[in-house]
């Protein structure tokens, strides 16, 4: 990938495409292709076929797609199930219509069984059954990276399949009704700290801005004796983070290093093994919920009560992954979670005042 290559990113909006959008510009690429979803449907096949025949990329970032945490996925199945089938068959395919050098497909670390062995290895994938909670989600993100790894094969393509683990950052989702545990912590703990403060007027132009507060949430903010954040599940499980800006890092990383990974001769020292062209992309380290949350209510300054609502789901027990195979390759991510709470705290602020 050169520096003047023609790049698609698909989902430049969103949490992880805006991080590779930000990425490649600051590292001096010079032809980002970008489409909103209004200039471009993903799911409509031939607004896709003629944007490639149009627009002709040669590296293509595929991280358009429908996500949310477990009450969205819950309500919505057919909706995450449909929706990414359709983005993801259709850029992969339209990519090896038009002869795309290299494709990056962005996948999930929660399409791991539900039980697998800890770390979760790449070759645990498909190895048990799926968490419920997120299972359309799942089966979606797990049909695109074998639809990948089937051009390859067929094919000869370059289609890489990444598995980042839960990210947070810049142009996050806060609406509580869809957002991820990270981004849900933040918000309703700032809501919480300025309920303290009596600043019902910040939490109205909080509201305008990152959307409707359930009513539960309401609930807990005018408690007469103090204002309490109310929590799903008991807190026990253990989840690994990463900042959106390491994931994008070692994204554009493995992008580089495609001719190597797939080049039939055999491979130099170190062995990568990538025979299934997939990759795991995290830090290595996790801590339960319940930990999460205190970090977060730290850095938001909030000190008041919390209460764990052990009737709502849990989620899968563990998602540690196994970030051997980037550590061969002598990557790590630079950005600690107390770091990147504080920077994604202080972007949520950003859009408010």
């Amino acid at each position: 990938m050169k520096h003047d290559s023609r790049i698609y990113i698909a989902g430049h909006r969103g949490l992880a495409g805006s991080a590779v959008h930000r990425r490649l510009l600051t590292e001096g690429y010079s032809h980002c292709i970008t489409r909103t979803h209004s200039e471009l449907d993903l799911e409509h096949p031939a607004q896709v076929e003629a944007f490639f025949a149009r627009e002709k990329p040669q590296y293509v970032f595929l991280a358009a797609a429908k996500v949310g945490g477990i009450g969205a996925n819950s309500a919505y199945p057919v909706d995450f199930l449909l929706s990414n089938l359709k983005i993801q068959n259709h850029v992969i395919e339209a990519s090896w219509r038009h002869g795309v050098k290299g494709l990056l497909f962005l996948g999930s670390s929660c399409i791991y069984p539900r039980l697998a062995a800890q770390p979760l290895k790449e070759e645990y994938l498909l190895a048990g059954p799926l968490e419920p909670t997120n299972e359309p989600y799942a089966i979606a993100k797990i049909a695109g990276i074998k639809l990948c790894q089937a051009f390859n094969r067929q094919y000869g393509t370059c289609f890489l399949s990444v598995l980042p683990t839960n990210l947070y950052g810049p142009n996050d989702n806060y609406d509580l009704e869809d957002s991820h545990v990270l981004p849900a912590l933040i918000r309703k703990f700032h809501l919480a700290k300025l309920a303290v403060q009596g600043d019902w007027q910040g939490i109205s132009q909080d509201e305008a801005h990152y959307g409707k507060i359930p009513e539960d949430v309401l609930l807990g903010l005018r408690r007469e004796s103090s204002p309490v954040v109310r929590l799903w599940g008991s807190g026990a499980p253990r989840r690994e983070f990463l900042f959106s800006e390491d994931m994008a890092d070692a994204c554009i990383f493995l992008m580089k290093r495609l001719p190597e990974m797939f080049s039939p001769e055999p491979p130099r020292q170190p062995s990568y093994g990538l025979a299934q062209h997939l990759v795991n992309i995290g830090c290595g380290q996790d801590l339960t919920v319940k930990e999460l949350a205190e970090s977060v209510a730290a850095v938001v300054e909030f000190n008041g009560p919390v209460e764990w609502d052990i009737s709502k789901p849990d989620g899968t027990p563990q998602k540690l992954l196994d970030i051997s195979v980037l550590r061969r390759m002598e990557w790590q991510p630079r950005i600690s979670l107390e770091e990147g709470i504080r920077l994604a705290y202080q972007d949520y602020l950003s859009k408010i005042r």
